[in-house]
């Protein structure tokens, strides 16, 4: 691990706390209602398209065409989506800030995210400046864990998959992350990540 010359973060789930159901908590009465609504009709597989490209009327539209009787839940979604993210998560930004002010490696950004919203994003959060270059899926119109947008990464920045090490907090995209030769941390929790960080040795004890 001593050759890992650059360190890739994902940023939802790890620099950044985002969860539709701190949105979705204050409209349904129950957790179970919410995660029955999260997983039939704001689902994964349908955020995941607005991550690759597709656009929030064209999405909202779709969905309320098939359910019309959850119209307002599903506006929800993107009319609250800054409900959905209550801020940084302090730890992880304290690990970047390491990487930032006490080591050479090079820093990036690769990130399943809508190109709709990742302006303020930028715009609210100081740190995600402190990175040497952002790949955005909205932007690219591809997303993990496909192989094509890792390698927008490395072909945009000249890096090095076997000397980087990518950090993410879904599993989908730690094995896309392996399979194009990345080494990897599937991030469960900060304190996890910083000890793993030390057992490579790229950051103290």
């Amino acid at each position: 691990m001593n050759t890992i010359n650059t360190i890739i973060f994902d940023l939802g789930g790890v620099l950044i706390d985002w969860n539709p159901r701190y949105l979705y908590r204050k409209i349904f009465k129950t957790e179970e209602e919410v995660s029955w609504f999260l997983e039939n009709i704001c689902t994964n597989e349908w955020n995941d398209a607005q991550d690759a490209g597709r656009s929030f009327e064209e999405a909202t539209f779709e969905l309320i065409t098939k359910h019309p009787e959850w119209e307002q839940p599903i506006r929800a979604w993107y009319d609250r989506w800054q409900e959905t993210i209550p801020g940084p998560l302090h730890e992880t930004v304290e690990i970047l800030k390491y990487f930032k002010n006490n080591s050479p490696h090079r820093l990036y950004a690769l990130t399943n995210w809508s190109a709709e919203t990742f302006p303020w994003a930028l715009d609210n959060f100081e740190f995600l400046h402190w990175f040497e270059g952002i790949v955005v899926s909205g932007v690219e119109k591809t997303r993990k864990p496909f192989p094509d947008f890792y390698n927008i990464l490395f072909d945009r920045y000249k890096v090095n998959p076997l000397q980087s090490l990518f950090i993410d907090d879904n599993i989908k995209n730690i094995e896309g992350a392996k399979a194009v030769g990345l080494h990897t941390i599937h991030f469960q929790s900060p304190a996890q990540v910083k000890t793993e960080l030390q057992q490579l040795q790229l950051i103290p004890l």
